[in-house]
């Protein structure tokens, strides 16, 4: 539940207070500094302590804008608990666009870090203390790589009983069922008993407008799961039926030329299907890519150029494909005929 007592960065906020921070990072060698911006609000009603992060990479920014919509929206005016908003963690990625810090380490592998390592490690290891450690629950907002599009997602830790039910609330028809990866925000969040969701959705250096909504109204339905907001009534017919995938794969370029895509986000492909034509300079077909097995398309790459051995597809295998395909419809159902209050 809420601590009575909350301290970040040597700021106090009590309940009933909404404070913004700056979490002093090491500065840039031009003597600048460059704070990670952190949003504090507390309900005056108690309640658990969550945290919703974003641009861990710093070319992911989906999430930036995700945390700016959540925090203008009227649905948690009214919150029990203490929300920790922070819409940047990695500043120094957003600053050159680039998914790394300038020491070329990547912050989604650099947890729990140490106060006295690599740059990576101090920042994680600042995160961990100042905004991990004082939560219950936790969303990491993440897109695909440049030039990779993701398809709205959530992966977790799905055999866990809390994590599973957060999961199932965010309203996605796609979860992933994903081992934790060293070094990772959620591996490291999962030791101290802190349940996180990563959200997976649109591409790096891209704003997606649907992928921007979803992930606004699925932290809001997290919110309410959690008891942090009163619970809506949802209609069953809106009602979105996620399907856990337990095992998903790359299909990979097998020659290097131009692509031809065949296959989108949320397509359900069967077995042997095309999913794209390479061909060389002058238009010869070198290779056709289908699918390994009967699948849902939850990722691919966009640019129209792909080196042998690069990846292409991403697919989730479910045992009924086309109810995620329902589950995609009605995601954009929902979206449309959401209440603007909630989304915006």
């Amino acid at each position: 539940m809420a601590i009575e007592k909350l301290e970040i960065a040597g700021v106090s906020i009590r309940p009933g207070e909404t404070k913004q921070i700056q979490l002093p990072t090491p500065r840039l060698f031009t003597d600048t500094k460059l704070p990670i911006p952190v949003h504090v609000q507390r309900g005056r009603r108690a309640g658990p302590t969550l945290f919703v992060s974003a641009a861990i990479h710093g070319d992911e920014l989906n999430g930036i804008e995700i945390v700016a919509r959540l925090l203008k929206s009227k649905a948690i005016k009214n919150l029990r608990g203490t929300l920790i908003a922070v819409p940047m963690v990695n500043v120094y990625g957003v600053l050159n666009q680039s998914r790394y810090l300038p020491d070329r380490r990547d912050l989604n592998r650099s947890f729990p870090g140490s106060a006295k390592g690599s740059l990576a490690g101090r920042i994680a290891n600042l995160f961990i203390t100042e905004i991990v450690a004082k939560c219950q629950y936790g969303i990491d907002l993440h897109t695909g790589a440049i030039h990779r599009s993701n398809l709205p997602q959530i992966r977790g830790n799905l055999d866990d009983e809390t994590t599973l039910r957060m999961a199932k609330s965010f309203g996605l028809p796609v979860l992933l069922n994903t081992d934790l990866r060293e070094g990772s925000l959620r591996q490291c969040a999962a030791e101290m008993g802190v349940s996180v969701l990563l959200y997976e959705a649109g591409e790096a250096l891209r704003y997606d407008e649907l992928s921007i909504r979803a992930g606004v109204k699925g932290v809001i339905n997290v919110m309410r799961e959690i008891g942090m907001l009163n619970k809506r009534k949802v209609t069953k017919e809106h009602d979105i039926k996620p399907l856990v995938a337990r095992q998903s794969g790359w299909v990979r370029a097998s020659e290097s030329g131009l692509v031809s895509h065949v296959s989108q986000l949320g397509d359900h492909v069967q077995k042997g299907e095309l999913l794209a034509k390479i061909s060389d300079p002058y238009g010869n077909e070198l290779s056709r890519i289908t699918a390994p097995e009967e699948g849902v398309v939850i990722g691919k790459q966009n640019i129209p150029l792909a080196q042998a051995g690069e990846a292409m597809y991403h697919i989730a295998y479910f045992k009924k494909p086309d109810s995620v395909a329902i589950g995609l419809e009605l995601l954009q159902d929902n979206l449309d005929l959401a209440d603007q209050s909630i989304v915006l």
